[in-house]
Parts: structure tokens; C-alpha cells; sequence
């Protein structure tokens, strides 16, 4: 990590062009942004500026670059119509957020794509409780049947899971309501609570979450709650190696570690939102995590 220029006063340094390629660098050859954080802070910059720094370059590259990324090209014309989603309050850039019942540590927040990475949403023993509430009911993980509206096997999805009703449990209840509180959206537009395990090898591909227009399901669907507009998913434990959370339009991807959150939103079912993100392969131990689709209105 030499490339990084080491500096004695961090709150007064500039983003050289220096650090600017280097960080387009880790992000380009997949290293995660809590790894790219910490390297910074080795050298010497406090973490306020070192992680405004990783925003400020991201961003500016992802402009540059979204146009490329997305095929084929989409008009403004073209789109469909952006609607509100959740969204977190960062304008101060806090260090913590209020979970209601606890404080939150904000790691890293990038606007386009537009992903937030929080530690401390669930502790320890909350992890290990919504694994083992969930362990009797695991099957293999399904998606969405585009022509009925179903559930189907998915050869990119090679992971098993279930779904809490909403409120089943305490520690289900308690975990959705941070996140409203979080994310300042009504609890009831929540989906239920889904758990999932990847054992080694195991993986999601790259996808979106929103509904595709167009399809036969579609419709049917989108009576639930409307359209899906954001999506929050809390890491339950820490696999030795693999199991990150991937955004390759972004040159994106976030280390599993237990108890830590991903949450990023997209306000129009179409590529240019650049949400496109996938479960890397676990490489050896076990991923377990717990994910929470939001919906425009309510869910039912």
C-alpha cells in the first residue's frame, strides 16, 4: 500500500492524483471498501477525510464510467419514472446513526450506485439467534418465476433459505424496526425477513432485485406493495474467506463481517441505476445473512 501518500495533518490534505488512481484501483480489482478504509487510516489519514476522499473519487469515476457500464444506452426518455426510496441521513456526514435502541457506526456511503455500509446493526448474539431460529426451516433458495409470478430453482442462486413473517420473533421485530428507523420507511413496506446460507462454493450471480417490466408476473407482483426500491441485508457471521457482497458496475465489493449491513436503494426497475450486485463465492466456512426487500407501499 505504498501508493498511498502519508500525511501529518489529515484533515488538511488534498486528494492527490496520486491517491485518485490508487483508490479507482482497489475498486477496479475488487477489493472491498472496509480493506481500502483501513489502508488509508494506516497511512495516516483520519477516517472523516479518508472515507469522504473514497466517496468524492468513486463517484466522479462512476459518472464517468455509468454511461459505458450500462447497455445499451438509455435515453432519459426511455426510463421509467423514479420514485421515492428509503434512504439514510447523511447530510452531516455523522459517524453514527440512531437505530432507535442503539447507535450505528456509518462506514462507507456511495451515491451512484447509491450503497451504504453500516457495523453494529446486529450484535453477536442476535446473529446466532436468527440462525439458529432459522436452521429447522432452510431449503434451497428459490427466485422469482418471470412468467407465473412463482418461485422457481435458479442455477445462479446456489444457497439455501427461509422467510420470518414480519414481527415473528422479538429479535426478528427488533431488527425491522431498526431498519425503519434507519431508513425513515414505514415498517409495514417491508417484505418478510429472509435468512440465507451459503456453504463453500456456494453463490448469488449478479442481479437486480427489482421487478423487470414486462414480464407475464410482473403485474401480479407489484399488487403486493408496488414496485421493490431498496434493499438492506445484515451479515450474521464472518466466513473465513469469499461471501462478499459484489456491485460490478461499480468496481464494488464489501467484505462479509458478522453483525455488519448493506443497504442500497434504486428509485426505477432499469439498469442505470447501476444496482446490479451479486453474492461472491464463499471460499471456504459458511455465509450466513439476513436480507429485507422494501417496497413503495405496503407489503401484504
Amino acid at each position: 500500500m505504498s501508493e498511498i501518500a502519508t500525511t501529518t495533518n489529515p484533515h488538511l490534505a488534498a486528494v492527490t492524483p496520486e491517491l485518485r488512481t490508487w483508490i479507482v484501483e482497489q475498486a477496479q480489482a475488487g477489493v472491498s471498501a472496509p480493506r481500502v478504509l483501513q489502508a488509508m487510516l494506516d497511512a495516516g489519514w483520519c477516517e472523516e477525510v479518508a472515507l469522504a476522499a473514497m466517496e468524492a473519487v468513486l463517484s466522479e469515476h462512476l459518472q464517468g464510467t455509468a454511461a459505458a457500464a450500462v447497455q445499451p444506452q438509455a435515453r432519459s426518455e426511455d426510463l421509467p419514472p423514479a420514485v421515492p426510496v428509503p434512504d439514510l441521513t447523511l447530510q452531516q456526514h455523522p459517524a453514527f446513526l440512531d437505530a432507535g435502541d442503539r447507535q450505528v457506526r456509518v462506514v462507507m456511503s456511495l451515491q451512484q450506485p447509491r450503497v451504504v455500509v453500516l457495523d453494529g446493526v446486529l450484535d453477536a448474539q442476535e446473529c446466532q439467534q436468527l440462525i439458529e431460529l432459522a436452521q429447522p426451516r432452510m431449503k434451497r433458495s428459490m427466485t422469482v418465476d418471470n412468467n407465473s409470478g412463482g418461485d422457481e430453482l435458479n442455477a445462479d442462486r446456489t444457497s439455501e433459505g427461509m422467510f420470518f413473517e414480519r414481527g415473528e420473533h422479538p429479535v426478528v421485530a427488533a431488527l425491522e424496526a431498526r431498519i425503519a428507523r434507519l431508513l425513515g420507511w414505514p415498517l409495514e413496506n417491508g417484505e418478510g425477513l429472509q435468512v440465507l446460507r451459503y456453504g463453500p462454493g456456494a453463490e448469488y450471480k449478479p442481479h437486480y432485485d427489482y421487478f423487470e417490466l414486462g414480464q407475464p408476473s410482473t403485474a401480479t407482483l407489484l399488487r403486493r406493495g408496488g414496485q421493490r426500491v431498496g434493499t438492506f441485508l445484515v451479515y450474521l457471521n464472518t466466513p473465513p474467506e469469499g461471501g462478499g457482497t459484489t456491485f460490478p458496475n461499480a468496481g464494488l465489493e464489501i467484505t462479509a463481517q458478522q453483525g455488519m449491513a448493506v443497504f442500497f436503494s434504486y428509485d426505477k426497475p432499469h439498469p442505470s441505476t447501476l444496482s446490479l450486485h451479486g453474492g461472491a463465492p464463499v471460499i471456504s466456512g459458511e455465509k450466513w445473512v439476513a436480507t429485507k426487500w422494501l417496497r413503495e407501499r405496503e407489503f401484504h
